[in-house]
């Protein structure tokens, strides 16, 4: 068993797409990077629709060609019904070569984990972080507990910084006392679990036998009831359902009678039940999260960073978990990459990437919850965001802004910055209009 060192230039907790691609940009400048892990890979994890920015990252830290070899199922698009109009997102029509994929997280993120490894940086799984202290002059003491072969070592490393990938638990963020849950009209929770035979949805709208995969296209089918929505991903084997619903619808409730709700809410959901009529529940599937929607209100320190979800977490209606992690994990280790060149500038590189964070996150959250002026959403932040995009990315966005009812302050911003008249005349009213009915 290999033994974890007693200091490192930069220490990373947690192993998903946003510490792994940390440990990665590093460990390719030469950096000494070490990775703790608290869970064994592959684990479970939710958060399977991906969209075709993450190739632009992916490639960045060389691992495109691992993820294209592991044959994960391309995605054309999106479909959504919200309040009963029918919107459909192509990628292709928005000059996206390369596809969005389906994939199954514990593989996606064992491949990111294990290429990080590959290039150079030093990844301990079964490590949890305990504490860091920030007040040692020598460093930056990170005490963990090593899990490995059945024992709890209590030991300690230090570092010179601190990447905080560690998802929900968010541990600096708690730490600093900095977390907030976000603020809408419901607090929401997340229900979500698994299915087999379920049919699917295809870049045509009309449904299919999970046989049809070989022949056609899914896109991710996402769908509005009551004060709630709906996701259907289709995988390899079994297809990801999930409920985003009011935390009171549950209040109270067990496992076993949430489970109950979930399954009696999907099957009787218009659409969503003709797509899983010949669907089998994967019993023990269920996974509940009720922490749903959070951000800090401050990410970035003068020896530390929070990235990914450890940051912040948005309402996954458009699929950016993943594109956030890759974006703040290139953001932070340029920072860091550029602090270690210049130490007496430290300080002044984490605050620009600071504002770059949060304005992604702000942007992210603007988009998904129609939120502006609060929940840590800076306006002028987001606005400079949108003026920076290239065209088909921007539009691309603002037509999925159009997707779901929470579009009007997101288009309000787009309107101040100047960049939604670019397409209000030429804007293919093709991509952006409701589309015939779908043929389940």
């Amino acid at each position: 068993m290999t033994a974890i060192p007693q200091s490192c230039d930069v220490l990373i907790i947690g192993g998903g797409p946003a510490g792994s691609s940390a440990a990665t940009h590093l460990a390719q400048a030469g950096i000494d990077v070490v990775l703790l892990e608290r869970s064994v890979f592959p684990r479970n994890q939710v958060g399977e629709s991906l969209i075709p920015h993450i190739w632009k990252f992916s490639d960045m830290t060389g691992v495109s060609e691992k993820i294209e070899q592991e044959g994960f199922l391309a995605k054309a698009g999106g479909i959504t019904v919200w309040n009963d109009k029918i919107h459909q997102i192509l990628f292709s029509d928005f000059g996206y070569t390369r596809p969005g994929l389906h994939v199954e997280r514990d593989i996606f993120d064992d491949i990111l984990l294990k290429h990080a490894g590959c290039r150079g940086a030093r990844v301990f799984n079964e490590v949890s972080v305990r504490a860091a202290d920030f007040s040692d002059s020598q460093g930056t003491k990170i005490a963990y507990t090593d899990k490995r072969g059945h024992s709890n070592l209590e030991g300690a490393i230090r570092c010179q910084y601190v990447i905080d990938a560690s998802g929900h638990s968010s541990f600096l963020a708690n730490q600093f006392k900095v977390r907030q849950t976000i603020s809408t009209r419901f607090n929401f929770l997340s229900l979500w679990g698994y299915y087999e035979n379920s049919r699917f949805v295809g870049v045509d709208r009309k449904s299919y036998a999970s046989e049809a995969l070989a022949t056609v296209k899914p896109v991710t089918f996402v769908m509005s009831f009551e004060d709630g929505w709906v996701w259907h991903i289709v995988l390899r084997g079994k297809t990801s359902v999930g409920l985003i619903v009011p935390t009171g619808r549950t209040k109270g409730m067990g496992r076993q009678q949430r489970e109950e709700f979930f399954k009696h809410t999907c099957e009787h959901l218009p659409h969503l039940n003709k797509l899983l009529e010949p669907a089998k529940f994967i019993e023990g599937s269920l996974q509940y999260r009720p922490d749903y929607s959070y951000y800090s209100k401050n990410v970035c320190g003068e020896n530390y960073y929070c990235i990914g979800d450890a940051a912040a977490f948005v309402d996954p209606i458009f699929s950016h978990g993943v594109q956030n992690a890759f974006y703040n994990a290139a953001a932070a280790t340029l920072a860091i990459k550029e602090s270690l060149k210049n130490p007496k500038q430290r300080f002044r590189y984490s605050q620009l990437c600071e504002s770059r964070m949060q304005q992604f996150y702000g942007f992210s959250r603007a988009l998904s919850l129609g939120d502006f002026g609060c929940n840590g959403v800076n306006p002028a932040l987001v606005k400079s965001l949108m003026k920076s995009l290239p065209p088909l990315e921007l539009e691309l966005i603002l037509a999925a802004s159009e997707m779901t009812s929470r579009s009007e302050n997101f288009r309000l911003l787009a309107r101040e910055a100047g960049v939604l008249g670019r397409f209000d005349d030429n804007f293919s009213g093709q991509k952006r209009a409701p589309v015939a009915a779908l043929e389940f």
